[in-house]
């Protein structure tokens, strides 16, 4: 009576025809196979590949990036950055063969008055050197990497290169040699934590589905075959060069021109959403001017990746309005007519319940955080430290007119960065460490 039952089921449901499909998204899908069931299964295979080998050619190029899963996982920008981080990565290698050889040479490898436990104890200091590099400078500059991610991982390779051309060196001062290696040690050792802290900050950037771990686990086997395929590369110029010093040198000075070249364009490749003090300057200079928001893609062409020391002081454009700036100050620091502005005018500000005062001075501007101040405060008290700092350079009433913008234009300037792909839950800066409390007393409570 069961199998009746079940044979007037499928009478009813009729046959269906079952369809297989592939692609890293509900958006990006191609049919592939198709599945029917009449005296027995039938399955037909679609081929995957265009007649014209032109479109061949970009069938396999496309699934090559999405085994990466662009696009739809990743960000735009995320192909073109390693498309350079991995000549970068290459070229870096090569030379590191070329380095190696000459810190063994100057070390004794092959000669019979080295001994062993000398070669040890120098590559101890080496190493114990590196180390102890590594953490004062996570001490010193730990919390600015998030926020400078571009100029942090351009400067890690060039500190990278300066210690490769410090091993390189090392065989030309033998009287010096611990001495040339542990500066070499010590500036390898930054780039192992700013490349470190550049790269994480990097990896949840290009993760649009939240699937970091999944891009970081690709991108390390990416670097792990640029690194084979430099190593290999590296013993051949090794071999070839051995010997001759002038072909070193040409070879090892070529490469890091190019390693330096590869790292400026795969840092202007980048195309973060994400707001720091020089990108809120420049977003914020130029919705005064036109009431419109700048797209990631605009903003990333206009801002600096190289560090402040490599570029100009006196620049006035709007691009430098954020060096004026000067967030979390310690109350104590400031000067005493500053101090003394903010307490005749804390609590007469308009802006007195407002998580942050405002201290201005020969054009600059400084930001006391309240104790209890949240990531939107500090973003607000940026943004209003910025539109002081602009009009300073306009009007002699730049304070009142300060506040008038922000009480008209703040809340519109957050909605059209939001609406044009920006992250405005944060402001991306190193740790605030000080801040303040203060009490009206007009109405003898706590300003909160």
């Amino acid at each position: 009576m069961r199998g009746g039952e079940e044979e007037e089921e499928h009478s009813v449901c009729g046959s269906i025809t079952l369809e297989e499909w592939n692609g890293c998204s509900s958006t990006k899908l191609f049919r592939t196979a198709s599945i029917t069931a009449s005296s027995s299964l039938s399955i037909q295979r679609l081929s995957l590949s265009p007649p014209l080998s032109a479109n061949r050619i970009n069938h396999v190029w496309r699934r090559v990036l999405q085994a990466f899963g662009f696009p739809d996982s990743v960000t735009p920008d995320y192909v073109g950055f390693q498309l350079w981080d991995t000549l970068q990565g290459l070229s870096t290698y090569i030379k590191m063969m070329l380095s190696t050889q000459a810190l063994l040479s100057a070390i004794g490898v092959g000669e019979k008055s080295a001994t062993v436990i000398g070669a040890t104890f120098q590559w101890f200091l080496r190493d114990f050197t590196g180390m102890l590099g590594g953490i004062l400078f996570t001490f010193y500059q730990g919390s600015n990497l998030d926020s400078n991610a571009k100029m942090w991982r351009l400067v890690a390779d060039l500190m990278n290169d300066i210690g490769m051309l410090m091993d390189l060196l090392s065989p030309l001062f033998p009287s010096a040699f611990i001495i040339v290696v542990c500066l070499g040690s010590l500036s390898r050792s930054f780039t192992g934590v700013a490349s470190g802290a550049t790269r994480a900050a990097l990896t949840q950037h290009f993760a649009l589905q939240e699937n970091a771990a999944d891009i970081s686990a690709k991108e390390g086997s990416q670097e792990t075959m640029a690194t084979m395929m430099g190593m290999s590369l590296g013993m051949l110029l090794a071999r070839f060069t051995s010997g001759n010093p002038v072909a070193i040198w040409l070879s090892f000075l070529s490469l890091t021109v190019f390693h330096m070249y590869a790292n400026y364009r795969a840092v202007r490749c980048l195309v973060l959403n994400s707001l720091n003090f020089e990108r809120s300057s420049i977003l914020l200079a130029h919705f005064m001017q036109t009431g419109q928001v700048l797209s990631p893609e605009q903003v990333s062409s206009m801002e600096g990746v190289l560090p402040m020391w490599a570029t100009s002081s006196k620049s006035t454009d709007s691009n430098a309005l954020h060096k004026r700036v000067h967030l979390g100050v310690r109350v104590s620091s400031l000067p005493r007519p500053d101090i003394m502005q903010l307490l005749n005018g804390a609590g007469a500000s308009s802006h007195k319940n407002a998580k942050y005062l405002l201290a201005h001075r020969e054009g600059n501007v400084s930001v006391i955080l309240h104790k209890d101040s949240a990531a939107g405060d500090v973003l607000k008290s940026y943004i209003h430290a910025i539109v002081m700092a602009n009009l300073m350079e306009k009007s002699t009433s730049f304070y009142s007119e300060g506040e008038a913008w922000m009480d008209k234009h703040h809340d519109e300037f957050l909605n059209k960065l939001r609406s044009g792909g920006w992250k405005t839950e944060r402001l991306l800066c190193p740790s605030i460490t000080w801040r303040a409390n203060w009490i009206s007393h007009t109405s003898g409570a706590k300003t909160d």
